[in-house]
């Protein structure tokens, strides 16, 4: 896909704030999801639960800003969109049941140190991750994340009478009718705005049904800050573990993120790129639990959005960022993109996690074409697939082992990794891979993220044969 606005373009201004409302309406709803659903579990206040929604919003926002822009070594220069993530729910609420919120800030704050010591061995890890796995991690993340966008649409407990009712599909399919029109008929800007458009189509539509929850913008608040160590930190061994082993999720989940950023901008990502990336992941998680902020991740979502709009520019998610600060000082504005109905979400979400998963077949089709290949997919795939639709598969391990394999990312990238390692490479599949790497290199005209290093990419893109000489000399 050729690129509207390549990774250091700077659209005008009217532009870059249309474009990075889309980014910000897709993050906000899971931002605000986790504080919320992690503080009325453990039975918070209702005033400390918009506390911790507040300093969620505000420190996705900061350093949403840092990963783009980049301060020194920290921050992946790619239009990441850093929010709470849901690999910490369960293990946060358990925590915060036996230790409170304190404990929970304090085994974030020491597995966000584990993050930023693994960031500095990331030109080891780097090697871990040929297109043959790196392709089945970015895939799994489109096809795991899928159930979001339905439990969106269904808007109800599974099983329930309302899980998806006619009128919750009824929108769904006009919001994702919505995207498809304006993605194909459309150019420019307003092509690139398909996703906003499709949420704003959507949530007009509700409205004239009355489906839109107006309460939670007169409850909230008009001006808040977030309140450095409100809840204090407190540390016990089992959390400590407990958080860390959600952390390596985190890990393999944000490398697969990166790596199906880097395709989506047209850039390749060296090891030196997935160091930087990962600062910003655990540095953001340790800043945020002294402000009482859950721990923080890259948006897979937002992955998608860069995907189909081919918007690449860092300034635009930038943007957002500041308009994540906003709304965290200010908690009527996040309140209004809150209610945004989840079908209307879910029907925009099928289009955006699926190009996540392009993104990662696009990446497969690049390793060699070896039975030894397809093996490493084909059962990786599987695995990571068979825990997210089946987790009763994991019941009778032992809890640290299932609660680490209950991701399908994680459990195919495990899979994947190891089976790459240990399977033999015959004669015929050196040669294949030779010939595979000759051939994108000599098609390849992907631009390297970071200038400064000679290292080979860890992943390439498609050829963008349609991207000018003078925009491939952009500095990165």
């Amino acid at each position: 896909m050729k690129l509207l606005y390549e990774l250091n373009d700077k659209p005008p201004a009217g532009s870059t704030v249309l474009l990075a409302i889309q980014h910000m309406l897709a993050s906000i709803g899971g931002i605000i999801a986790v504080p919320l659903i992690v503080g009325t579990a453990i039975g918070l206040p209702t005033g400390d639960v918009v506390t911790l929604i507040n300093a969620a919003l505000f420190i996705s926002g900061a350093f949403t800003i840092i990963q783009c822009i980049g301060v020194g070594p920290v921050g992946i220069r790619l239009p990441v969109v850093m929010g709470s993530s849901f690999a910490f729910l369960g293990i946060a609420i358990g925590i915060g049941k036996a230790d409170g919120v304190s404990g929970i800030m304090g085994a974030a704050l020491v597995g966000a140190c584990m993050v930023i010591v693994s960031a500095f061995f990331m030109e080891q890890i780097r090697k871990l991750f040929p297109p043959v796995v790196s392709g089945v991690v970015v895939t799994l993340i489109g096809l795991t994340i899928l159930p979001v966008a339905m439990n969106w649409i269904g808007d109800a407990p599974a099983g329930s009478e309302q899980f998806a009712t006619l009128p919750k599909l009824f929108l769904a399919a006009i919001s994702l009718l919505v995207v498809l029109l304006v993605a194909t008929y459309a150019k420019g800007s307003v092509a690139a705005s398909a996703i906003v458009i499709g949420l704003a189509g959507g949530y007009l539509v509700a409205l004239s049904m009355g489906m839109v929850d107006m309460k939670q913008i007169s409850e909230a608040s008009w001006f808040a800050t977030p309140e450095p160590f409100k809840f204090g930190l407190s540390f016990s061994w089992p959390a400590i573990v407990s958080m860390c082993l959600a952390y390596i999720v985190v890990i393999a989940e944000a490398t697969g993120d990166f790596l199906a950023l880097a395709s989506n901008c047209h850039r390749t990502i060296s090891g030196k790129d997935l160091k930087r990336g990962l600062l910003g992941d655990g540095i953001g998680s340790a800043v945020g639990s002294f402000f009482g902020a859950m721990p923080l991740a890259s948006f897979s979502q937002n992955v998608g959005i860069v995907g189909i709009t081919g918007v690449a520019s860092r300034y635009v998610v930038g943007t957002a960022g500041a308009l994540l600060i906003l709304a965290g000082l200010f908690p009527k504005f996040g309140a209004l993109a809150v209610t945004v109905p989840k079908p209307v979400l879910g029907g925009v979400g099928f289009i955006m996690f699926g190009m996540i998963a392009y993104a990662g077949i696009r990446m497969l089709v690049k390793a060699a074409d070896t039975r030894r290949n397809a093996l490493v997919i084909c059962v990786s795939l599987a695995a990571g697939l068979a825990v997210t639709i089946k987790p009763s598969l994991l019941q009778h391990l032992h809890h640290d082992i299932a609660q680490l394999l209950h991701s399908g990312i994680t459990t195919g990238t495990i899979v994947a990794v190891v089976l790459n390692l240990v399977l033999p490479k015959s004669k015929e599949d050196v040669h294949a891979e030779k010939q595979a790497e000759e051939e994108e290199m000599n098609s390849d005209h992907s631009i390297p993220l970071s200038e400064d290093t000679a290292e080979p990419a860890m992943t390439s893109n498609s050829s963008q044969s349609d991207t000018s000489t003078d925009q491939t000399s952009k500095s990165t």
